[in-house]
């Protein structure tokens, strides 16, 4: 029989086991030497610099799954109950918010809800923005003045800019405008505009492709995101060099701002890891990323300003749009039937 005191400490080396043992499935405390799945839709190299990061500060291992928003979203609830995914990264959130009509997120936690504020999340709370993204008319200086510009996205369903302007309507990018224009304009504008767009406009595969036909003269303009421009500007210049941008305003469908989501999967048996991972990029040190790294797209968390090259978001004037009202497939059915996809 073990004496008092060898009895104490065999009770202290198991209990110091027990707490350097990972955390059990749905544990409220993350381990240290815990491994989330990540099924990132984001820019391959923004999500890389929030992995690095996250995991320096917390030895929580990252594994990562690349694709596009559709192509992830779709693998989510193809997936269901089962999916090894703990958390989901989107570009747009209309991905998030198939995501979340098929009942598959659990809360990304009170820490990430606190870090960003009520206009970049979707009132449901069931995920977060982590960063957003402006749309705009990217325009070649030498075939348009100012004066010339369009007041309106709405103004490019006229016919008097008939093959003179261009979009990427086959990714996800453009779809998340369009969803804008539905819950702005409603589904009837929103299919003669779309109806309009495939005499007008021009398509191309790709907001980068889309920003080089204008910069070479092909097109007049093209509606993108901003972040393009700016990151083809910090490196050569050569796809950008004849084009500067114009933001529509005035609370406009064109000064659409696209949220960025993060959401934990209900299906995670690493939930505590998975919050802590978005309590993470949601926080000053994952949104400074976005302030002073090359991705060149919105903080929207913890008080962190954007990239100082950048308009500040409150000076964009955008439309105010709930990210949960947003319905990626009402989009491609309207799209579909206009004949742009």
């Amino acid at each position: 029989m073990l004496s008092a005191t060898a009895a104490a400490a065999v009770a202290a080396l198991t209990l110091a086991a027990c707490s350097a043992s990972p955390a059990a499935p749905g544990s409220s405390t993350p381990a240290a030497d815990e491994t989330i799945t990540v099924y990132n839709a984001q820019h391959e190299t923004l999500t890389k610099e929030w992995i690095d990061a996250f995991t320096a500060e917390t030895g929580i291992t990252v594994n990562v799954r690349n694709g596009d928003d559709t192509e992830m979203s779709n693998q989510i609830i193809a997936e269901g109950s089962h999916s090894p995914a703990d958390v989901f990264l989107t570009e747009n959130s209309p991905s998030m918010t198939a995501v979340e009509k098929a009942g598959l997120f659990t809360s990304p936690g009170d820490a990430a809800l606190k870090n960003v504020p009520e206009q970049y999340r979707p009132s449901s709370e069931k995920w977060v923005g982590i960063a957003a993204r402006s749309t705009v008319f990217a325009y070649n200086t030498t075939k348009l003045t100012e004066a010339q510009l369009p007041k309106s996205l709405m103004d490019l369903s006229d016919p008097a800019w008939k093959g003179r302007w261009a979009a990427s309507p086959s990714g996800a990018d453009f779809q998340a405008i369009v969803s804008a224009l539905v819950q702005l304009k409603g589904a009837d504008a929103a299919e003669s505009w779309l109806k309009a767009m495939k005499t007008n406009s021009v398509a191309y595969k790709g907001n980068s492709t889309a920003m080089k036909a204008v910069n070479a003269g092909e097109v007049d303009g093209a509606i993108i995101y901003h972040y393009y421009w700016f990151g083809d500007q910090a490196a050569t210049g050569e796809n950008s060099n004849n084009v500067k941008l114009h933001y529509f305003k005035n609370q406009d469908p064109g000064a659409f701002v696209s949220i960025s989501g993060g959401g934990v999967l209900k299906s995670s048996q690493h939930k505590a890891a998975a919050q802590e991972f978005l309590a993470f990029i949601t926080g000053k040190k994952g949104q400074e990323v976005l302030e002073n790294g090359t991705s060149f797209e919105y903080p929207v968390g913890s008080d962190v300003p954007a990239n100082s090259k950048l308009v500040p978001l409150a000076d964009l004037d955008a439309p105010t749009i709930d990210p949960a009202t947003l319905n990626s497939k009402q989009v491609t059915d309207l799209m579909t039937q206009a004949g742009l996809i």
